[in-house]
């Protein structure tokens, strides 16, 4: 396989356009493709597509299901989707993320010794946001009921035989899951012996999970037996949810086990439809979700790059990579600083980000011959007609206005910290992704996440609590955009795509990897648009990472965040002499035979009027069409 692999991606790196070989087959199908990150879950999708169900349908039986199999998410965590309506031929988004609760101040947490949230426990945790927007999307573009699409993930709760991944990552993290009763009932079906996880293929089963699904299908039965519509009946399920005796258990068993959320916090909260951003790269117009997400990033880095006639450069060749880890850096550098929550001040200035003046005086700071290891935030308040009002505060931070390229340079060395594989594994925390489509022309993108393994579980809801709270920073110098706040949403990694051309449905895509998403997005799209690959072939082929970025994830002291400037993760099979040209350009490089998470992908092909589906040879995801 090892051997396989090599050949494989050795034939990417000379790719010119040619048939290559991949280790699985692209998929095709006509009336609808379904792709996720567990086969199961996959089977959960068509099982929806077969009763007549759409797009919406398929993808909310999907993210159900992969909640049911804590595939590195649970019920509890956030859900973020674009959506392609053909009725109204536009591209919305969903705005699914919780929010912090009541009591969750910069002050709070620093008087417990913090400086950023903690990875694990109670104290992580947001509202649950991935039921409400489940729901919320089901009863607005979906067209079965709540008891049709929930049916795989209850039978699932009832009994599944459990993959090895998870059974595994539950036997690597007991120590911390016996920490929590609940979680501790719910996972250590060994008590007291040596594995006390279950094993692969053995029958897990969830029952406080399936009380809690069976108790939101009863509302839906009772509301249409009392003569309500197919929407408010699956809302009523969102309402018991929210409001009601689940609630109730869930902020019972939070309270219990040291959280912060109360029933007003659920009640408060909602999914938010929106107006999603996006930018034009050579004709083809890319989707993303608004600056709570990291994807103004892929859009900022296109920008930048339309700057430079990439093609010309060659697929991974070392100007090329070079190129892109230098547009990469710039855009996350804005990222680290000016992206928030958009409904709370201040007010993030993604006009001047996202404006093409902005991004080629950004590609005027691209040196051709080295990394630039000093890159920081821009000054999009000039490209927005403002005063930037932060000069004092990037000060702070260590942070010098170089006046002639108006870019804010670092004045100290940030090369400490925590060692290259503690970044790297918080680098690349995974959680999984949605992509449906179907014959009508409905489109689906999800990067869910939240509530992975170890979980703590809330009370006998058997719902693990998102661990989104991390994301957030109590130090407005490090972004004064996104200090946790009570009813405020943290600034998330994950980062669903679309991309439409000529006004229909062109790519959508997806991927897990915590800040690593949008770098192995960029490239896979740039894979399609520019070296002409196959989804399958886009997906599987070598991508890199770039360190020189601030974690989303992970520790809970500074320095176990800061970039690392410089440092690539280039795939095993990189060729000595690209190498040694990175190397001449002050890149510190590390190897791996991975250097992706799972990109699962949808093309469309007009015309034949078919999909091609990609899904990613790292992992468990998987794909059917038909």
């Amino acid at each position: 396989m090892k051997k396989l692999l090599t050949l494989t991606i050795l034939a990417a790196f000379s790719f010119s356009g040619i048939a290559q070989q991949t280790q699985k087959p692209v998929l095709h199908g006509k009336n609808w493709m379904a792709i996720t990150g567990k086969p199961l879950a996959a089977t959960a999708g068509a099982m929806t597509f077969q009763k007549g169900g759409n797009a919406v349908d398929a993808a909310c039986a999907m993210l159900a299901a992969t909640c049911t199999m804590w595939d590195v998410l649970s019920w509890g965590g956030e859900t973020q989707a674009l959506i392609y309506n053909p009725k109204t031929k536009k591209v919305i988004a969903i705005n699914a993320l919780g929010v912090a609760p009541t009591g969750a101040t910069p002050k709070f947490f620093k008087s417990k010794g913090y400086n950023f949230p903690p990875e694990y426990g109670p104290l992580a945790a947001t509202t649950p946001g991935t039921p409400g927007g489940l729901l919320y999307m089901l009863a607005n573009y979906g067209t079965l009921s709540l008891e049709q699409v929930l049916a795989p993930a209850m039978e699932m709760a009832a009994g599944y035989p459990m993959e090895a991944q998870t059974a595994n990552s539950i036997e690597k993290n007991k120590d911390l899951i016996k920490q929590w009763p609940y979680s501790k009932k719910v996972f250590l079906t060994h008590p007291g012996e040596k594995r006390e996880a279950p094993q692969a293929g053995e029958i897990f089963v969830q029952k406080d999970l399936l009380q809690t699904l069976t108790k939101m299908v009863e509302a839906e039965k009772q509301a249409l037996k009392n003569g309500k519509s197919r929407k408010d009946a699956i809302m009523a399920g969102y309402d018991r949810f929210y409001k009601g005796d689940i609630a109730e258990e869930f902020v019972r068993g939070s309270k219990e086990q040291g959280g912060l959320i109360t029933m007003q916090d659920l009640a408060n909260w909602k999914p938010i439809e929106e107006e999603p951003l996006k930018v034009n790269y050579k004709g083809v117009e890319v989707y993303k979700l608004q600056q709570w997400t990291q994807g103004p990033v892929m859009l900022q880095a296109l920008n930048i790059l339309e700057n430079f006639d990439l093609k010309s450069m060659g697929y991974n060749s070392a100007k090329y990579i070079h190129t892109l880890y230098q547009a990469m850096n710039l855009s996350f550098a804005d990222r680290d600083f000016y992206y928030g929550d958009s409904y709370f001040a201040p007010e993030e200035p993604m006009k001047g980000l996202l404006s093409e003046a902005y991004a080629k005086q950004r590609a005027g700071l691209i040196q051709s011959d080295k990394n630039n290891p000093n890159i920081g935030p821009g000054d999009p308040y000039l490209f927005e007609g403002k005063k930037n009002p932060y000069l004092k505060l990037l000060k702070k931070r260590g942070f010098e206005m170089d006046t002639t390229k108006r870019n804010f340079a670092p004045t100290h060395d940030t090369r400490n910290g925590s060692s290259l594989n503690e970044y790297q594994d918080r680098l690349w925390r995974g959680t999984t992704t949605v992509e449906a489509a179907d014959k009508e022309g409905w489109v689906v993108s999800i990067t869910p996440s939240g509530g992975w393994l170890p979980a703590t579980i809330a009370g006998n809801t058997g719902i693990g609590m998102s661990q989104r709270m991390q994301s957030f920073v109590l130090d407005p110098a490090i972004n004064p955009f996104n200090v946790v706040e009570p009813g405020k949403r943290p600034r998330v990694t994950l980062t669903p795509s679309m991309a439409l051309k000529d006004g229909k449905p062109y790519l959508s895509f997806a991927v897990q990897g915590g800040d690593t998403q949008d770098q192995n997005l960029l490239q896979f799209f740039l894979n399609v648009v520019e070296f002409d690959m196959n989804v399958q072939q886009a997906a599987e082929a070598a991508n890199f990472n770039t360190n020189q970025l601030w974690l989303s994830l992970g520790g809970t002291k500074t320095e176990d965040r800061q970039p690392k400037p410089g440092q690539i993760l280039l795939h095993d099979a990189t060729p000595e002499a690209v190498r040694n040209d990175l190397k001449k350009m002050g890149y510190i490089m590390s190897f791996d035979d991975r250097t992706s998470g799972p990109i699962n992908a949808i093309y469309f092909d007009w015309k034949y009027g078919s999909f091609w589906g990609g899904s990613s040879n790292h992992g468990e995801d998987y794909g059917i069409g038909w």
